[in-house]
Formats: C-alpha cells, sequence, structure tokens
C-alpha cells in the first residue's frame, strides 16, 4: 500500500517559497539524468555535482516551509507526499531532458537560464525579512553564480563552435525560449513577498535577466527568438505532462516504504 499524500493550504509566503524549493528539486532531478552520460568525464562530474548543490537549497527551504506551515512536515514528506498539482516550480525545469532525447545543448542552455534567474533570486533574499531565508541565499548565491557561468560557457563554446553544435544550439534556443516568460509572471504571491520584505517579485527580475541572457546568446552567435503569447503555468500548479512521470520515478521509494531510512 502506498503512502497517503499530505495536504495543506500553503499561506501566500509558504507559496513564494515553494515556488523556489520546487524548482531547484525538479531542476536538479533533470540535472542528475546526466549522471554517467555526460559527453566528457568533467561534465558527467559538473553536472552531478551542481545537481547536488539544488538538492541542498531544495531541502533548505523545503524545511524551512514544513516548519512555517504549523504541521511539522520534514523536507522527505514534502518532497516524495505531494502530488504534482501542489509541486510550484517554473515548467521549464520540468520539461524533459536527456532520457527523453534532448541533447547536451538544451540541457546547458536549460541551465543558463535558470540559473541566470537563480542567480538573481538568490542576490536579492540575501536582504529578506526572514533571516533562515536570507541565510540560505548567502551560501545558494555562490553556487548559482557557478552554475549561471558554467552553463554560459557552455552556451558559447557550443553556438560559436562547429556548424552542427551551432545548429543544435540555436535549436534549444527555438525550443525553450517561449517557457522563459513566465520567469517573470507577477501574481498576488510576488506582491505578498514584496509587502512584507520576504522576496524580490519575480517581474522585477525581467530586465536584469534579459540583460544577461542577451549578452550569452549574442557571444554565442545566436539568435533571440521573439516574445510569444505562449505561457506556461507551473507556479500555478498547472504542469506539462512531463512531471507526473518524473515524480512517479522521484517519489516510488518513499510511497513504498514509508518514512524509510538510510
Amino acid at each position: 500500500m502506498s503512502t497517503p499524500s499530505i495536504t495543506w493550504q500553503p499561506s501566500l509566503g509558504e507559496r513564494y517559497l515553494l515556488r523556489l524549493a520546487d524548482t531547484c528539486l525538479i531542476h536538479a532531478q533533470r540535472g542528475a539524468e546526466w549522471c554517467g552520460h555526460a559527453p566528457i568525464l568533467e561534465e558527467d562530474i559538473a553536472l552531478t555535482n551542481m545537481s547536488l548543490d539544488l538538492v541542498g537549497q531544495a531541502r533548505g527551504l523545503l524545511t524551512h516551509v514544513g516548519q512555517l506551515s504549523g504541521h511539522a512536515f520534514d523536507e522527505d514528506q514534502l518532497a516524495f507526499l505531494r502530488e504534482e498539482r501542489d509541486y510550484l516550480n517554473l515548467t521549464l525545469a520540468e520539461l524533459p531532458g536527456r532520457k527523453a532525447g534532448r541533447d547536451f545543448a538544451d540541457t546547458v542552455l536549460r541551465n543558463l537560464m535558470v540559473g541566470t534567474w537563480l542567480h538573481l533570486v538568490w542576490q536579492r533574499l540575501q536582504a529578506s525579512s526572514d533571516a533562515e531565508v536570507a541565510a540560505i541565499a548567502g551560501k545558494a548565491v555562490k553556487e548559482a553564480r557557478y552554475h549561471r557561468e558554467h552553463a554560459a560557457g557552455w552556451v558559447v563554446r557550443l553556438g560559436d563552435g562547429t556548424e552542427e553544435s551551432a545548429r543544435r544550439m540555436q535549436k534549444a534556443v527555438a525550443a525553450l525560449w517561449p517557457y522563459s516568460a513566465e520567469l517573470f509572471e507577477a501574481d498576488e504571491v510576488d506582491a505578498h513577498a514584496v509587502a512584507t520584505g520576504l522576496g524580490p517579485a519575480r517581474a522585477d527580475l525581467r530586465e536584469p535577466w534579459g540583460q544577461a541572457m542577451r549578452e550569452v546568446l549574442a557571444e554565442a552567435q545566436c539568435t533571440q527568438p521573439a516574445d510569444c503569447a505562449f505561457r506556461s503555468t507551473g507556479t500555478r500548479g498547472v504542469h506539462s505532462e512531463h512531471l507526473g512521470y518524473m515524480l512517479a520515478e522521484m517519489q516510488s521509494l518513499q510511497r513504498a516504504y514509508p518514512g524509510g531510512k538510510w
């Protein structure tokens, strides 16, 4: 018999933190798919280590949310015992990766897009009114800076490389760019975070993120797509068809052996 899911109605502040925690966790899960499969040994280690960084960031936030919730949830319960609709990650993080045939260009571009966004978020969260969040951000911002720089180096290397690598990088840009709009959607969760000093509104990150991405794409000789009307909705709990499959795999052990400890 599988373990029943946990349910509660997160506050606006808890939803704000879950959006960040879930994005880190799901992005880490996709990155971990490259363990043992990266094109060179150094990247196999680098991608795995960056995924571990992201898991650490998610753990800190999930532990804190569990304490704030009033239900004494721990990080494992929040990671493994919530349903798909309760996850609030960016859709960009859950899109299919290596296992679905996406290539290395797709991965490094996604790492750049999410890493640049996370770096900006963590920078601002160092001044959060929540002391625990500020402490988590103080460590995470250093990791995010490296993640962004590492991904940027690969995007330029591939985009300004051979004809084939340039083609694949431009293909990745065209496929992933429509999901970037969700990084800057404004809603009541962000308004609450700004009003309470918890953290920045996503909309305030649009210009610095856009400038950073334009610089890298220009150096990589890649064409930035025009904005489109499409809007993904993962941070509202409405996901693509891909997240459910990922969660089924990610949560299987904990649900089969509830409360299991190594």
